[in-house]
């Protein structure tokens, strides 16, 4: 008789998911507080640099209640700090936070949240839960890690923004300080580990040497806008490799190749 051999698993499957490996809950909740608090200490870092940038307190505050995505939000008051029209620094910003639309296909998935909550929820879906819940082995622990981390970040950022919003009068001259490169510097350290493919390292690398070439020709904003051209450029190169024609698709043979 025939071995039978078993269908491959759906790592999506709720079934499969919860019967990874046991992670204690007290680890997952040690790690998410870890990015949560350092992460949302940055915050002070943008109320200084929106308020240096001429933005009101309320409209500050605002951001970061609302808007709630750090690289986001310092495209956008960088932009507008650098004299940028309102409308491309507003679309700067837009296209930067798509990708948070990405995250919450993939943690949907993961969380399998109640209807009710998903709205909810859906204003916390940003890199650091990302990055926090996808590792985690089970449904439990990928809540835990998502609620926690989600929570502990939205309080401090919060409230570090307020409280660099009106202390950035007492500090001077902010662009001094340079604390408007600490919410990227920590958004790029959580991506960097990412990037494992080379399609992803190079797309990352095309998208930063086309902002960076493109900052002293084209208004404040607009670069960031244009970098977005990395990943279909990157995706077509790549597919016109996998399309050449080699020596077996042609079927031409080499000197002594048998036929």
């Amino acid at each position: 008789m025939a071995e039978q051999t078993a269908p491959p698993q759906n790592p999506c499957d709720p079934a499969v998911r919860d019967a990874g490996p046991h992670r204690p809950d007290s680890a997952v909740v040690r790690d998410a507080l870890g990015v949560g608090i350092a992460v949302g200490l940055s915050g002070f870092a943008f109320g200084v640099t929106s308020a240096g940038s001429g933005l009101t307190l309320l409209q500050t505050c605002a951001l970061s209640l609302l808007v709630f995505t750090g690289a986001s939000q310092f495209a956008l008051v960088g932009a507008l700090a650098a004299g940028g029209n309102p409308y491309t620094a507003a679309a700067g910003a837009f296209f930067l936070g798509i990708r948070n639309a990405f995250y919450g296909l993939r943690l949907s998935q993961l969380l399998a949240l109640p209807r009710a909550l998903r709205p909810l929820a859906a204003q916390w879906v940003i890199d650091e839960t990302t990055a926090v819940t996808l590792p985690q082995p089970t449904r439990r622990a990928a809540r835990i890690g998502f609620t926690v981390t989600g929570l502990t970040l939205y309080v401090l950022w919060n409230l570090t923004t307020l409280i660099g919003a009106l202390g950035a009068e007492a500090l001077g001259d902010t662009d001094a300080w340079g604390l408007d490169a600490a919410s990227p510097a920590v958004f790029l350290a959580l991506l960097a580990p990412m990037l494992k493919s080379t399609t992803e390292r190079v797309t990352a690398g095309v998208a930063v040497l086309l902002v960076l070439g493109l900052l002293p020709v084209l208004p404040a904003g607009a670069p960031v806008l244009v970098s977005a051209l990395a990943a279909p450029v990157v995706l077509f190169l790549k597919g016109r490799g996998r399309r050449t024609p080699d020596a077996t698709t042609t079927g031409k043979t080499t000197p002594g190749e048998g036929r």
